[in-house]
């Protein structure tokens, strides 16, 4: 086969019609997937800057005007799940609402040892405590349950709940793994998402999924190929949206910058984002301490606390057309010490923000 030719010519046209980057590095990586792939993203600074990108710091700096934009800051339910479960959602509602956040979005709509609740009686709580529900987590499948709370096995019950709380986002944390990590798997994957975008916008919703860093890995039958890549070019951009996190990003980033050939495959995280930014419509802030020694080469830590450029991507869309409008951030921790302390604290630190001069 010509190194210039395309083993996949169609997914190679999707590639390039759309924009996509980081499919592959070099030429022997762009002969995989044809030449219109975009090669992958460097850093513009031209300097070392390491897997993070290049940092603008933490500080708050004097004046400017707030990185934040005003609204938008929200939560992640599952980092306060322990919360939710012993003191229920009305307490904790009570925090977030006195900590000044203005979103939520679900990781589930029960509350455990709390007691009962209903969707009528959920959607009350959140608009009596100021908040907005903007979004909601719901495993992609259960292939062994057909009775499994998932879009796979329950869509309209998924899209029924969503819909009852009010939701203008409806979307899953599941990798795209469900039939394997192939390039052929994926596309079956992206298959499954256009249904159900397309069934998400007929009801009003956008449906979306949210990243890890595995789905920054390379398709097992054609290892130059980056899976992102392949889930972005065969869903529809008009049915199919992203919440990017930004630490699992990073790690991402930090864990696949060689194909498993050996070959360099460098990345960067927000060039994904500012070529559609239409497409991340939320995201996730969540902070991490450098460690190489480590699996993703970060350990999370509340947000404040590390080193991740959580404020290069937030000043970064901001500048996109209606950015400070059209996107909502969301503080998570998967595993807070203390979950409300981790909420108090994200909140003050990510409104103290403020733009450099």
């Amino acid at each position: 086969m010509s190194r210039k030719k395309s083993a996949d010519p169609e997914l190679a046209r999707r590639i390039g019609r759309r924009g996509m980057l980081g499919v592959a590095a070099g030429a022997t990586a762009a002969a995989v997937v044809g030449a219109s792939a975009l090669p992958a993203a460097a850093h513009s600074t031209g300097q070392n800057t390491g897997h993070g990108g290049p940092r603008t710091g933490h500080g708050h700096g004097k004046g400017g005007v707030p990185v934040l934009p005003p609204g938008r800051l929200g939560i992640q339910l599952y980092s306060l799940r322990d919360k939710v479960s012993t003191i229920g959602f009305a307490k904790v509602f009570d925090e977030l609402e006195r900590f000044g956040y203005d979103e939520i979005e679900f990781a589930g709509y029960t509350q455990g040892g709390a007691g009962a609740i209903t969707l009528p009686q959920l959607k009350r709580l959140v608009r009596n405590h100021g908040l907005k529900a903007i979004g909601s987590h719901v495993n992609y499948y259960d292939d062994d349950n057909p009775n499994a709370y998932s879009f796979a096995q329950n869509l309209t019950k998924v899209l029924d709940d969503a819909q009852a709380l009010g939701l203008e986002h409806i979307g899953t944390a599941s990798a795209p793994f469900r039939y394997g990590s192939t390039v052929d798997a994926w596309k079956r994957a992206a298959a499954d998402f256009n249904i159900y975008g397309a069934a998400a916008k007929r009801r009003g919703m956008k449906f979306y999924q949210h990243n890890h860093a595995e789905e920054f890995s390379f398709a097992t039958d054609r290892p130059n190929v980056r899976l992102y890549d392949v889930l972005l070019a065969e869903t529809d951009p008009g049915l199919v949206y992203l919440e990017m996190d930004i630490y699992w990003a990073y790690a991402g980033q930090f864990r696949f910058s060689r194909t498993v050939e050996g070959r360099p495959a460098p990345f960067d995280p927000l060039r994904y984002v500012l070529e559609q930014p239409h497409r991340y419509p939320l995201f996730h802030v969540k902070d991490g301490v450098e460690d190489i020694a480590a699996r993703d080469g970060y350990r999370m830590v509340d947000v404040g606390d590390g080193d991740i450029d959580y404020q290069r991507f937030i000043s970064a869309v901001n500048r996109t057309p209606g950015g400070r409008r059209n996107h909502h951030w969301q503080a998570e921790h998967d595993q807070p010490v203390d979950s409300l302390a981790f909420a108090r604290k994200s909140s003050a630190h990510l409104h103290a923000l403020r733009e450099r001069r």
